[in-house]
């Protein structure tokens, strides 16, 4: 190395020298000191067209800058929030990690970084983990607005979060308790099998009905690695995603993001209701 090439920053998750679990646990002290509490007890990931929802979950304590919590960066989607939450869960002293936004794939920065905050979580204390996301539907009468539960995934990314001869076991990859927890609070919920493509471009008609040959309901960009992660660290998983338009070749629409954002305004109260009742079930 020469005197003036830059050393890499010690937490660099892109650094293959870089522990990622030493990096979450750096993170993790960091929200401890700013929240004042040592362990917080289920997390939740706020995907495109749940922003809102985040609100109805419970009373927020404390808001942190992704951007002062070591491996974490800004929000690089429109309708993402680039702030986490503390959030209370009723009046029962637990405490919820409200993430709006998430890193995405496609973003380049590694699958550690997809991850982070999934491990952060695990370092802080969270036993359950709540991954939302906004996806494209591959039955007609899914209408735009309306949660699915994920009760499995097919990960085309080619990549796993998990490094080395770590072998996890993904048969209940989705804890088939928290969608009946779910199913309680409504029982109307279908379930569907969540496909995630790399992205950031939109799926191919053939690429969706590829997926609907494969055993798909739903397509998008997110949520499979970070359920694998979780697994990995011992978590409980809810899946949740809201149909926010049909995937390529379903409808004659072309798709746009803004289809998405506005989807999820609508559905807004009805999924934050649902997510508030289901923490506070967990």
């Amino acid at each position: 190395m020469t005197d003036n090439a830059a050393a890499p920053h010690p937490l660099d998750l892109a650094d293959p020298a870089t522990d990622p679990f030493a990096v979450a646990e750096a993170a993790a002290s960091v929200i401890r000191e700013r929240t004042g509490v040592e362990t917080h007890h289920v997390a939740l990931v706020l995907g495109s067209g749940w922003g809102q929802t985040g609100d109805l979950v419970g009373e927020t304590l404390t808001e942190i800058d992704n951007t002062d919590v070591p491996g974490f960066g800004k929000a690089a989607v429109a309708g993402h929030s680039g702030m986490m939450r503390s959030v209370a869960i009723g009046d029962t002293g637990r405490r919820a990690l409200v993430f709006g936004t998430r890193t995405h794939f496609y973003e380049g920065r590694g699958v550690r970084a997809v991850v982070h905050g999934v491990r952060t979580a695990a370092a802080l204390g969270c036993r359950t983990i709540v991954l939302t996301n906004g996806c494209g539907g591959l039955h007609e009468d899914w209408l735009p607005g309306t949660p699915v539960l994920i009760r499995d995934h097919i990960n085309l990314t080619a990549h796993s979060p998990i490094e080395g001869a770590n072998f996890v076991d993904l048969t209940d990859v989705y804890t088939p308790r928290l969608r009946d927890l779910a199913r309680e609070v409504d029982a109307d919920l279908q379930e569907g099998v969540y496909v995630q493509f790399r992205g950031p471009h939109y799926e191919t008609p053939a690429e969706v009905q590829m997926a609907k040959v494969l055993g798909g309901d739903l397509v998008g960009m997110s949520t499979s690695l970070e359920t694998i992660a979780a697994r990995q660290s011992g978590m409980d998983v809810l899946g949740i995603s809201l149909v926010t338009n049909p995937a390529a070749g379903i409808s004659k629409t072309p798709l746009n993001h803004e289809e998405v954002l506005e989807a999820g305004k609508a559905a807004a109260e009805r999924c934050g209701r649902l997510l508030a009742a289901v923490v506070a079930k967990i």
